[in-house]
């Protein structure tokens, strides 16, 4: 297990790495990769039952993992190779042509690590209650874990799944909410509005679980009470913060999906320091 400062090393060195890929590639999505850097680390790091020298797309005898907003891409290869399921050097190749670091997840070039492509909004949460029915059929142990945005939660196919995942009885599945108010066209409150989220997921039968999403005892405490086998799917709303940790990235929607320039990522960079080395 790592301590909470072995952990907060790691996320700031996959927020380093996060920056410098968007900015290299001149495309990507370095706001909600940057709020979900912490519970991402933690997850892989300290939660999933996950061997990068021994995964396979089958996910057999191991935990799972979908991204279900893909757009986040960069923080999930960032995690994905600081793990060591591909070299670090790789990181540099996003959304290059040919690359199997590609704008969005894609199985195509068999990235280590990825189980299904994803980006188009709604259908992660399907593919995972999908495999957490399967591994529960098999009278497998394992668990499944998927990440959702709050703009994302719009998709009316998220809670068809929801609906699905709770009827089916699908507890080891462990979904989050990444909750940082913002998606691609301002808040999430001004665009459609999602209400009482826990209350919602609560209505369709999940178990809710709150968290902050930045505080590393509170994500271990979320993921302790996640790991409840009761019949019933789990959700986690993590409270996060767009573009956590640059200041003039933090809290607006401006950086969904925007490169920063070169000066830019100086600026930021001067906010994160390197801890682990980069790319």
């Amino acid at each position: 297990m790592y301590s909470n400062e072995e952990l907060k090393r790691i996320a700031t060195q996959v927020r380093r790495d996060v920056l410098r890929m968007v900015a290299g590639a001149g495309s990507g999505h370095p706001g909600g990769s940057l709020s979900s850097a912490d519970v991402m680390t933690a997850l892989f790091f300290n939660v999933m039952k996950n061997d990068p020298a021994t995964w396979t797309r089958s996910g057999n005898g191991q935990d799972a993992f979908i991204l279900s907003a893909g757009h986040i891409a960069p923080v999930y290869y960032s995690v994905l190779a600081r793990r060591g399921y591909f070299p670090l050097a790789e990181l540099g190749t996003l959304r290059q042509l040919g690359t199997r670091l590609q704008g969005h997840p894609s199985v195509e070039k068999g990235l280590p690590g990825v189980f299904m492509p994803s980006g188009s909004l709604g259908q992660g949460l399907s593919a995972a209650a999908g495999i957490g029915l399967a591994k529960k059929l098999d009278a497998e142990d394992g668990r499944v874990f998927v990440l959702c945005g709050d703009g994302e939660s719009e998709e009316g196919q998220i809670w068809e799944a929801a609906m699905f995942a709770a009827r089916h009885g699908i507890d080891n599945l462990v979904a989050m909410t990444d909750w940082n108010g913002q998606q691609i066209d301002g808040p999430v409150d001004e665009v459609a509005g999602l209400g009482d989220l826990g209350e919602k997921w609560s209505s369709f039968g999940w178990d809710v679980i709150l968290a902050d999403g930045h505080d590393y005892d509170s994500i271990a405490s979320a993921f302790e009470l996640a790991a409840v086998r009761n019949g019933k799917p789990k959700m986690i709303l993590f409270k996060t913060e767009m573009g956590h940790g640059v200041d003039f990235m933090a809290g607006t929607h401006k950086w969904h999906g925007k490169a920063p320039s070169a000066e830019q990522l100086e600026a930021a960079l001067a906010q994160l320091d390197e801890t682990l080395g980069d790319y």
